[in-house]
């Protein structure tokens, strides 16, 4: 075991490499990136033989600290869930000794050994320590050895990612009931909260059941998909636009669906307030509050947006009188009927509107010049 380091000491001596990074080749450059990771997972290995020597010790004891936890914190400058992970992983990989003295195989040996070599690391050793736990009590007694060596084996290959679905599999195979458990606490767990912000905007906060997850990627996913090349230009938006717009694109298609839910006998709707005379100018205009227009959220909306929504709209002319009672209801008539959006979609396959990025299949009826 390599003894412990004197912390009283605050420098260092690093090896300076035997030659220069500058003028190493590619293929040297990339030899070299992976040595080196093999070199700090192998001393990684190291700290946690040390790590465990010192839980044995109860080193933190002899602190203020209040854990080993807290303490390798405190004595690594490190995050509470990395400390939590080296102590954990470092109990389960450790030389153990008996009663007599006699060196004793780890608890988990092919990940130790795996470990040792410099062939996985932490994360990989993570996964592996968590995924032996999830299993049931029966799968832990009699098939635990079985399980910990196919998850070493894979690591080797796998990253910690793959290696936690792998996890995730061989516990759903061996112990269903309990899985179903799982799935249905997180079904019961399952919450969504909106709320408007003081700006106007929509802020969503979501935890869903892993079922209706799947259901909201499948969906969103190629609405949120980046758009081709213009130009050799790539599509400019973020990650967060691309699925914000996307999801904006999944609510037009649910709103324009028949088989929405009505509510008082009609689909789903946005409604915009606007003055009739304002509306007739066309341009900058404004009601009585001083907003272009309302939306059925009491939020305003700017007159450019109001009219290219009414673009491809169903428009119900009502007038009111002075104080805002209905005089005359008339019929709502679609600005784009259905032939009409169908020969959009025949022609274009996307809207023609510039600069609209709706995705292909979802064409919007806008003018590209306002009649």
């Amino acid at each position: 075991m390599t003894p412990l380091l004197n912390t009283q000491d605050s420098t260092v001596q690093a090896t300076p490499p035997a030659q220069s990074v500058v003028s190493c080749t590619d293929t040297e450059l990339a030899a070299r990136i992976q040595e080196l990771e093999k070199e700090m997972r192998v001393l990684m290995w190291e700290q946690l033989q040390c790590i465990a020597e010192a839980d044995h010790r109860a080193i933190h004891t002899d602190t203020t600290a209040r854990s080993l936890q807290v303490w390798l914190q405190g004595l690594l400058n490190i995050d509470p869930r990395d400390a939590k992970t080296r102590v954990t992983v470092a109990r389960n990989v450790e030389d153990r000794r008996s009663l007599y003295g006699e060196t004793m195989p780890p608890d988990m040996p092919d990940t130790a050994a795996a470990l040792s070599e410099g062939a996985i690391g932490l994360d990989h050793a993570r996964v592996i320590v968590n995924g032996i736990r999830r299993l049931p009590d029966y799968a832990r007694c009699h098939q635990v050895a079985e399980v910990e060596a196919t998850l070493a084996g894979y690591a080797r290959t796998m990253s910690p990612r793959e290696l936690e679905k792998l996890a995730e599999r061989i516990r759903y195979l061996l112990d269903q009931d309990g899985a179903h458990r799982n799935e249905e606490n997180q079904h019961e767990a399952r919450e969504l909260h909106y709320a408007t912000a003081r700006d106007g905007m929509t802020v969503i906060k979501a935890k869903l059941d892993r079922e209706t997850g799947a259901k909201f990627a499948a969906l969103i996913q190629p609405l949120a998909a980046p758009r081709p090349e213009i130009d050799g230009e790539k599509d400019p938006r973020t990650t967060g636009q691309r699925n914000a717009d996307g999801f904006a694109a999944l609510l037009d298609l649910a709103l324009d669906h028949d088989g929405m839910p009505r509510t008082g006998g009609q689909r789903p709707q946005m409604t915009i307030a606007i003055d009739f005379d304002d509306l007739k100018r066309g341009l900058g205009f404004v009601n009585e509050d001083g907003m272009p227009g309302t939306l059925n959220t009491e939020r305003a909306i700017t007159a450019q947006n109001a009219r290219r929504i009414a673009c491809d709209a169903e428009v119900l002319p009502i007038a009111l009188d002075g104080d805002s009672l209905p005089l005359d209801v008339g019929r709502a008539k679609r600005t784009a009927p259905t032939h009409i959006r169908t020969a959009l979609l025949r022609r274009d396959g996307v809207c023609a509107f510039p600069g609209c990025d709706r995705p292909p299949g979802t064409p919007e009826a806008h003018h590209v010049q306002h009649w």
